[in-house]
């Protein structure tokens, strides 16, 4: 294929999927609809951008700010802070908060993402749940799908104080966890075990759906997700929540700060106004997100690379996977995108050990803020079948010029 060749089926492919970019735009605009609505009623003024320092009493901007989020996602409760380091510490947060020794906790989306091997105590540590003697065990998936009855016959066997879902697919080969099964497998459960908290990984899937798993006609209690993904729009440079039943978020609270204390201490600095913009932006930058990841799909379909999600297939998060059967490929396609990215360009990515990961992980970020997917970012362990996680750009154009060009250093590259 020569360049002519590949400029024309790009044009192709945008076209073919102007249908699908309108739903998506639908979507933002819902969104958008949501963020302003909270805004407007809670009164977001520009004197709850100044932060607070040392303790952070009386921070009237932050604690706004918790109203906002759980406004927008449809919960009780919810706590935003930057002192959460990552999506993968506010989980950590969120499960030392609720489990307490001889509980039980239960994946249904098989084993979670690999950071919080260590966490739970799959690898050893000493500062593991397992170490508390919190007991974990794991249901798989069945055809990218939960396996009801054989929750169903373990939640009548077992007392589990918490079952944990995780939509996104980590670094497995599985599909991503859309909120209509959520829905029918939190009716099953709260049928058999309605004491049992449902805890819901969203991170990279927020506002890609109507609703969010710890809106009421759904069912989860509690939701966690970053905000160097999606909710953080591109601009909040660090920080998490968690979102849900309000005596479960002064738990997780008080596991964070201080028993007694909760959210009412935690300085927000100069935090405030990023946090704020940032859920502004975000039903921007999530469909922008999508549009590029959609087409990335199509053209890689065409191609004969073998992705998923497929172009037409319902979406659950921001993430593309690309299989490519060969290390170097996958090497060179991730160094591609770096090279097309804003922030380090000239920089080249290569296999390398990461903490909380067992195989080498290449990885190209070239954000504005370090590690953020909601950025142009792409990345992927060792191992086969080699495959691409691609995710994230704040508008379509900046994500189009990273696809497009790293799929012809591909096409080049094959020869």
């Amino acid at each position: 294929m020569n360049k002519l060749e590949y400029d024309k089926l790009v044009s192709e492919c945008e076209k073919e999927l102007q249908t699908i970019f309108q739903k998506i735009d639908e979507q933002e605009y819902q969104n958008s609809l949501k963020v302003l609505n909270a805004f407007k009623e809670l009164n977001i003024s520009e004197s709850d951008f100044n932060g607070t320092t040392g303790y952070g009493y009386g921070d009237i901007g932050r604690d706004k700010i918790d109203k906002v989020f759980a406004q927008v996602l449809g919960s009780e409760d919810a706590i935003v802070r930057s002192q959460f380091i990552s999506g993968t510490h506010a989980l950590t947060v969120c499960l030392f908060g609720l489990l307490r020794p001889n509980d039980l906790l239960l994946s249904i989306t098989g084993k979670p993402y690999d950071t919080l091997d260590e966490v739970i105590g799959i690898k050893e540590n000493p500062s593991s749940l397992k170490s508390f003697n919190i007991k974990y065990d794991q249901i798989d998936l069945i055809n990218d799908d939960f396996d009801i009855p054989q929750i169903i016959k373990y939640l009548k066997e077992n007392k589990v104080k918490l079952i944990e879902i995780q939509r996104s697919r980590g670094y497995s080969t599985r599909n991503s966890i859309t909120i209509d099964k959520i829905k029918t497998v939190v009716a099953e459960i709260k049928k058999i075990s309605p004491e049992t908290i449902i805890m819901v990984d969203n991170c990279y899937c927020e506002f890609v759906s109507d609703i969010e798993p710890v809106n009421s006609s759904i069912g989860c209690d509690i939701m966690v997700g970053s905000l160097i993904k999606n909710l953080g729009g591109g601009i909040a440079s660090n920080g998490a929540y968690i979102a849900g039943r309000k005596d479960l978020i002064n738990l997780v609270a008080e596991r964070l700060t201080v028993p007694g204390q909760g959210a009412e201490v935690g300085p927000s600095q100069n935090m405030n106004k990023e946090i704020l913009s940032g859920l502004y932006h975000a039903p921007s930058a999530v469909s922008s997100s999508l549009k590029t990841m959609i087409l990335a799909s199509l053209i890689l379909e065409k191609l004969n690379y073998k992705v998923s999600p497929s172009t037409n297939d319902i979406r659950a998060d921001i993430v593309q996977t690309i299989t490519f059967n060969d290390s170097n490929k996958l090497i060179k396609f991730i160094q591609s995108i770096q090279k097309y990215s804003a922030i380090n360009a000239n920089f080249k990515p290569i296999p390398e050990d990461m903490p909380g990961y067992s195989d080498q992980v290449i990885m190209a970020s070239g954000s504005f803020i370090q590690g953020s997917s909601i950025e142009i970012s792409c990345d992927g362990p060792l191992r086969f079948p080699y495959i691409a996680y691609l995710q994230g750009s704040l508008t379509y154009q900046y994500g189009k010029i990273a696809i497009v060009n790293s799929i012809w250093e591909l096409i080049n590259e094959e020869g």
